[in-house]
Formats: structure tokens, C-alpha cells, sequence
């Protein structure tokens, strides 16, 4: 279990940086936080330069002193459970967890326990002062496998800009109805579905969305494929899926008329790959696939 000692910076303003905005000269002096975390150490007193406290917009000059004296504040004030959690690998700045079926990613209306927050808070309770307890990426309640969790601020920071600048590597297997031919790139976008709010769907004005898939192996009516995502909206895989008129066995909200009895979409994350925040190591994990789409995969052969 990790503690939060308190957070003590010193740093001298670069000349180079003379001219450029307070919180802009911080973000280059401590990359390790986000621009937001250092806007709100200067709001809230915690940041001095000169031993003055100063406004973001404020301009730097050069050579100032600034010193950073916070405290970890609660982030999330959800309770730990405790719940089994399968984790394929840990050190003190992340973890990476293989998810099981039917887990809910974090509280909220109707799900206010049971999920991997909840089990993550208990298992590390440092976790509550990182942003939503670390998590940088989701999954759906019943797609499984990968997971990556921040355990620090630094580390929440690093992943997150990996996941902006798209050099995260996620690789999902999945079962489809149909038979693709060969693989692919969909490069469409993904917004609200314009009558369900519930859904998503592919719309004109949506955000940037791009699926690449290959395929493993063809059934008689269906085809196992891996799927690298290059961007993450909601929903992605299950979306463009559907769009190719090729939609996941078991997936209840975009199949449509097509109907399978496998319990939950058949939707696993199996790889993924980010650039270890401390070490800068590439940092890879794999998580093989569940039994039940194991089992599906026998049955379809």
C-alpha cells in the first residue's frame, strides 16, 4: 500500500520562459502535473514565487523562485469494497487489471456498489486522491480484459497524455455475425444516437472515431477478429461493428434484429501497451481470453 506524503517542489524560472503566462511556465517546470493541478495549487495558496502568491494570467520574468507545498486531497469520496481483483501487474505508479464480466467501471446511479472503483479504493485506498481513483480509460460492464490505473498524479498525468496524443496500443479480440472477407480500417465518426440518448451511434457531426481489424479465424455464419483501436469513444468497437452491418455476438444494444444466446457482448480487451510513466520503458501486458468466449469459440468451430 502506497502513502501520500505531502507534495514539496522547488524550482527557479528559466529565463527562456520569461514573457510566458505563471501556470504556463509551471506546466514546463513540472510536467509531472496536469496545467489544471498546478492552476489550482496557485488558486487555493498552495504555490509561491517569491514567497508572493500569484495569479495563472500573471507574467513571469526569469529566475523567480517558486515552491509548491500541497497536501494529496481527497479525489473521490466513493468506499472501498472489498472485491477480488485479478491484477496482472503493479508497481507504485500503476496497476493493470484484467477485468471480469458484469463489473461496472465506477459508481454511479444505480450502481453505486460492486464496481472496480469501489474494489480498487479498497485494495489501494491511495486511490482516492487521484482523479476518478486513477482510472484514465473504461470499458463497458460486460467487455473484459485490460485496464491500466494511475496510482499518482504524475502517472495520471502521463497517461492521460498518452491516450490524447493516441500512442496507447489497445488490442480487443471479438466475435461477429457474418463473415468479413479480410481486414480493415472505419474511419467514421461517433456521437449520441440522435433518437436514444442511451446509444451512440455513427453521425455526421460525432468526434473522430478509426477501428482497425483483422481477421483470425471465419465460422460458417461468423468471424473472430482482433480489433486495434486507434482512438477511444464510447462504445467504439460496438458501434462500428454494427455500422459494417457485422454487429458482436451477444451485444443486446446495437445488433439489432440479430440475436444470439451468448450472455454479454463477446468483447475482450487483450493487449495493451503505454509508455511506463516513470521509467519511459515500453510497458506491455496480455490478458488471454475468458472462458466463456473460449467456449464460444469451441461451439462455432
Amino acid at each position: 500500500m502506497q502513502n501520500n506524503p505531502n507534495i514539496d517542489l522547488k524550482a527557479t524560472i528559466q529565463p527562456e520562459l520569461a514573457g510566458c503566462r505563471l501556470d504556463q511556465a509551471l506546466a514546463q517546470l513540472f510536467p509531472d502535473y496536469s496545467r489544471e493541478r498546478l492552476k489550482h495549487w496557485l488558486l487555493s495558496g498552495k504555490c509561491q514565487v517569491d514567497g508572493l502568491l500569484l495569479r495563472p494570467k500573471d507574467k513571469v520574468h526569469g529566475g523567480e523562485q517558486v515552491v509548491i507545498n500541497a497536501e494529496p486531497e481527497q479525489e473521490v469520496v466513493w468506499k472501498g469494497e472489498n472485491i477480488p481483483l485479478d491484477i496482472l501487474y503493479e508497481d507504485a505508479d500503476l496497476l493493470i487489471i484484467n477485468k471480469p464480466a458484469n463489473m461496472v467501471v465506477h459508481p454511479a446511479a444505480g450502481n453505486r456498489s460492486g464496481t472496480l472503483v469501489n474494489a480498487l479504493l479498497n485494495y489501494a485506498p491511495e486511490l482516492s486522491h487521484v482523479p476518478r481513483a486513477g482510472i484514465v480509460h473504461r470499458l463497458d460492464k460486460d467487455t473484459t480484459g485490460l485496464l491500466v490505473v494511475a496510482r499518482t498524479l504524475s502517472a495520471h498525468t502521463s497517461l492521460v497524455e498518452q491516450l490524447q496524443a493516441r500512442t496507447v496500443s489497445r488490442i480487443y479480440e471479438t466475435v461477429v455475425h457474418g463473415i468479413f472477407l479480410a481486414g480493415s480500417t472505419i474511419d467514421l465518426p461517433i456521437g449520441r444516437h440522435p433518437k436514444d440518448r442511451k446509444r451512440m451511434a455513427v453521425v455526421s457531426d460525432g468526434k473522430p472515431a478509426v477501428t482497425h481489424y483483422r481477421l483470425l479465424k471465419r465460422f460458417p455464419k461468423h468471424t473472430h477478429i482482433q480489433v486495434q483501436l486507434e482512438t477511444g469513444r464510447t462504445h467504439q468497437i460496438r458501434v462500428h461493428m454494427s455500422h459494417a452491418k457485422h454487429p458482436i455476438v451477444g451485444d443486446r444494444t446495437y445488433a439489432g434484429r440479430i440475436q444470439h444466446n451468448f450472455a454479454r457482448q463477446a468483447l475482450h480487451a487483450r493487449r495493451l501497451t503505454i509508455i511506463h510513466p516513470r521509467t519511459g520503458v515500453e510497458l506491455s501486458c496480455e490478458a488471454q481470453l475468458p472462458e466463456d468466449m473460449l467456449q464460444l469459440l469451441r461451439d462455432l468451430s
